[in-house]
């Protein structure tokens, strides 16, 4: 299995400067300061995905019996609980599901079936999810024996020492394990591409990208293979495969989640763990299984005494959203976002809430192209120490076929940043949390459109080309997620259209610091208003 990191790194100094062009009422979907995310690797012909795993090269199975494809994780929670179907064959339908579609789609790193039966067996614990299928992807999710190997070469292999703090919360709660998902290499990137795993394909269209870098983990979902998967998020590596793929995809607030106990920040508290889910309840359940501080860590999130999953039913009261619509640097967004922000806006206002287009005086606000150096900064850094601790463990020097040109790139970059540098960096994501906490007095939530186009077709953001190229690619494609991660905040993407060619297409609602529970009562109220969960792909229609 392999599986690379999410968020991405670019290279700081050398970012190129763009015009503002606005439009009408909610202007353009903005490209602002977009965090590097590195990109994917090269145009990489993988129609067929090649699973490290003998346990897929059995005979094809057949499709599943049950009736598993309609139902989200608490639908089939609930189903093993009334005693309709056992968690054994759960597991033999999401096995079924993998087999038949997963050789389109390229979704998934390695397979552990067997170890996932023997869990079965031995008695999984009592908890919201007893028996449910689960994905997890193949970094940020480090499970005790596993191999996790980051989507990259240099990691082939890698052996997990231990649970993480959230596997085991989500172990805890009845979840079975039995597969990983691709991701680009070291999650650097907001497509999914590796010369090491290949391209993994959107199912609603197999030229265009799942987004990444929880790309695998977004395109399993959509192919129903399971109805949620583990996902992480450090420059909208969440929100952005979400969008790509038709799924509701949440940022949780910084240290809401706990990383460790290996460590306590990613990418210097700027990735957080979450999931992505086809339905607003699987999420907010999955919240509560893995959220509140672990011992010994450093900080976090506001404490929240209640259940996230209550929190889905509740209406949300009338909000005062901003809309905004452009961020510096900022490029024209394509037709079809900018009329999907439109409509989205529209939507809010016919359900009661007000909606102020806030995009010139936001504009104003913050340092974009600080923060956006400043991740990088951050993003190298910790690509730097991630690669170096793997060289200790081989015991070996870095050879030219281990990385990809990008990441060999960014790795040979970041060796000239100081203390200094990375605390430097550290002061303007704080300086922006304090900005966007006396602009959010006035507003519940901000909207914008979640990426500036439709799914992107393969090739266009990858790790073989160049790293401005990466970054160039960024700033059209995604302007938008990684202000959260800057500030900290908790954001979603919510899967309200799709463009003319029948791609999703994301809207995305920024809460303030600690509030989710708003955020899933406005997903709660849209996900009824402008039902999604139905939606199937090409690939389970053709």
């Amino acid at each position: 299995m392999r599986q690379d990191y999410q968020s991405d790194p670019k290279e700081p100094p050398r970012v190129p400067s763009s015009g503002i062009h606005r439009r009408d009422w909610l202007k353009q979907s903005f490209v602002f300061s977009s965090l590097a995310f590195g990109a994917s690797s090269k145009t990489i012909s993988a129609s067929l995905s090649k699973i490290p795993s003998s346990e897929l090269e059995s005979p094809p199975a057949q499709e599943p019996k049950s009736k598993y494809l309609e139902f989200d994780g608490l639908g089939l929670a609930k189903l093993v609980r009334t005693k309709q179907v056992t968690p054994l064959e759960l597991l033999e339908d999401a096995i079924a599901q993998l087999k038949m579609v997963n050789p389109q789609i390229n979704a998934i790193a390695s397979t552990f079936f067997g170890e996932a039966k023997k869990s079965i067996q031995t008695g999984l614990p009592d908890g919201l999810f007893t028996g449910v299928p689960f994905l997890l992807k193949d970094i940020s999710f480090p499970v005790e024996g596993n191999v996790s190997s980051y989507g990259s070469k240099l990691f082939e292999g890698r052996i997990c020492p231990s649970d993480s703090t959230a596997v085991a919360r989500l172990r805890g709660s009845g979840l079975v394990f039995f597969a990983r998902t691709r991701v680009p290499e070291l999650g650097i990137l907001p497509t999914t591409e590796s010369t090491a795993g290949g391209i993994t394909r959107n199912p609603y269209g197999l030229a265009q990208t799942a987004g990444g870098s929880s790309g695998g983990s977004a395109a399993a979902v959509a192919a129903r293979i399971t109805p949620m998967a583990s996902a992480s998020d450090g420059g909208g590596s969440i929100r952005i495969p979400a969008s790509c793929c038709g799924l509701f995809g949440l940022k949780p607030t910084r240290a809401r989640v706990p990383i460790g106990p290996d460590r306590f920040e990613a990418w210097g508290g700027l990735s957080t763990l979450h999931n992505l889910t086809r339905t607003v309840r699987d999420s907010a359940a999955l919240l509560d299984v893995t959220h509140g501080p672990a011992l010994g860590d450093s900080y976090h999130a506001p404490h929240f005494s209640g259940k996230f999953l209550d929190e889905v039913a509740k209406p949300p009261g009338k909000l005062k959203i901003a809309y905004v619509a452009t961020m510096p640097p900022a490029k024209d967004t394509s037709s079809e976002s900018q009329l999907a922000a439109l409509e989205t806006a529209e939507l809010c206002e016919s359900l009661g809430h007000n909606v102020d287009d806030c995009t010139d005086s936001f504009g104003l606000l913050f340092e974009f192209n600080r923060l956006r150096v400043s991740h990088g900064v951050c993003i190298l850094v910790a690509i730097r120490r991630t690669i170096l601790a793997r060289l200790k463990e081989l015991g070996r020097e870095l050879r030219d076929s281990d990385l990809e040109p990008v990441t060999r790139y960014y790795f040979d970059f970041a060796a000239q940043y100081s203390g200094v540098d990375l605390e430097n960096a550290r002061a303007a994501f704080f300086d922006a949390a304090r900005t966007m906490a006396k602009f959010q007095q006035s507003y519940d939530l901000i909207l914008t459109p979640t990426l500036a186009l439709p799914p992107i077709q393969h090739g266009k953001i990858t790790l073989t080309g160049m790293a401005q190229d990466v970054i160039d690619g960024i700033l059209e494609f995604l302007p938008c997620p990684a202000l959260a991660n800057w500030t900290g905040q908790p954001a979603m993407s919510v899967p309200l259209h799709q463009s003319k060619s029948g791609m999703p297409m994301g809207s995305q609602f920024f809460g303030r610091f600690g509030d989710e529970a708003t955020l899933f009562r406005l997903a709660g109220q849209l996900e009824i208003a402008k039902p999604w969960k139905n939606h199937s792909p090409k690939l389970l229609t053709d």
